[in-house]
């Protein structure tokens, strides 16, 4: 697969947001699902094109927007999706670009400068760090943000279902790698997860195994605008083992339909709610 784009800087947008039902008020974001690493941007990381590919291999929570792909498809009310569509080697969209960010400290900031075993990725402070945030970081939030108004207009409320998945044997970079590694880690927020979705979560991804709350990854997703200010606004993390999925790291399993089957019960279950 490549990983680079050939222009020296690319302009278009480092996401896409895909259109659902006009109702609906899903809206299925992924994040860390691309490979792809700008030309301009790879001269900025030290690896090799060998050590790059492996890190990529580690790094991306691979095949998650087939998996959402496939949900929207199977879906009774199709949901929207936002889909990152770079690498988080570029920037990470779900980290805080500030001294918030607890992944600072092992080098995995908005902007990473180490890699999952804590080697070099880029000189710190990297020199390109002010453009990649104005570049990508800035104007992925905004989107973001865009999207989750859109569908609060349309549909008085949103539910973002953060799609992710995690390896079966923790990495070095992990914060909270010592904890357990359930089959499906549903990551929360006390303020915009409620119980009723949990309880959707449960009941969609109970078939695929084990189910933990926010171990060995926490929290999920919700745009600075709304954060802990707006409860229309709901957000659950979904973090897929991927041993039930793949054959790791990158080799899709016949268990990549069947999470993508459970994903799109969660949608027509959050659908279906409030009718």
């Amino acid at each position: 697969m490549d990983t680079t784009d050939s222009s020296a800087q690319d302009t278009r947008p480092s996401y896409r947001l895909m259109p659902g039902n006009a109702a609906s008020p899903v809206l299925l974001h992924v994040p860390h699902g691309s490979r792809v690493v700008p030309a301009y941007v790879r001269k900025g990381i030290v690896l090799d094109d060998v050590c790059l590919e492996g890190e990529l291999d580690l790094i991306t929570d691979a095949h998650t927007q087939d998996i959402a792909e496939l949900a929207a498809r199977d879906a009774a009310m199709t949901p929207w999706r936002f889909v990152n569509e770079l690498s988080r080697l570029v920037v990470d969209p779900e980290r805080f670009p500030d001294e918030r960010e607890e992944m600072s400290a092992v080098g995995m900031g908005a902007v990473y400068t180490r890699t999952t075993h804590g080697e070099v990725l880029r000189p710190e402070p990297p020199a390109d760090g002010p453009e990649l945030l104005d570049t990508y970081f800035h104007t992925y939030a905004a989107a973001m943000t865009d999207a989750v108004e859109d569908r609060l207009a349309a549909a008085g409320r949103v539910v973002i279902v953060d799609v992710h998945s995690y390896p079966s044997r923790a990495l070095p970079y992990e914060l909270h790698g010592a904890g357990p590694r359930p089959h499906v880690c549903l990551g929360t927020d006390p303020f915009h997860t409620p119980d009723a979705l949990l309880a959707q979560a449960r009941a969609a991804f109970g078939g695929l195994g084990g189910i933990a709350l926010d171990t060995p990854f926490a929290g999920t997703y919700v745009p600075l605008r709304h954060y802990g200010k707006d409860p229309r606004v709901s957000a659950l993390m979904i973090e897929l083992r991927r041993d039930i999925y793949l054959d790791e790291p990158v080799t899709p399993t016949p268990g990549l339909p069947e999470a993508a089957t459970a994903l799109a019960e969660l949608v027509d279950m959050i659908g279906g709610a409030g009718d």
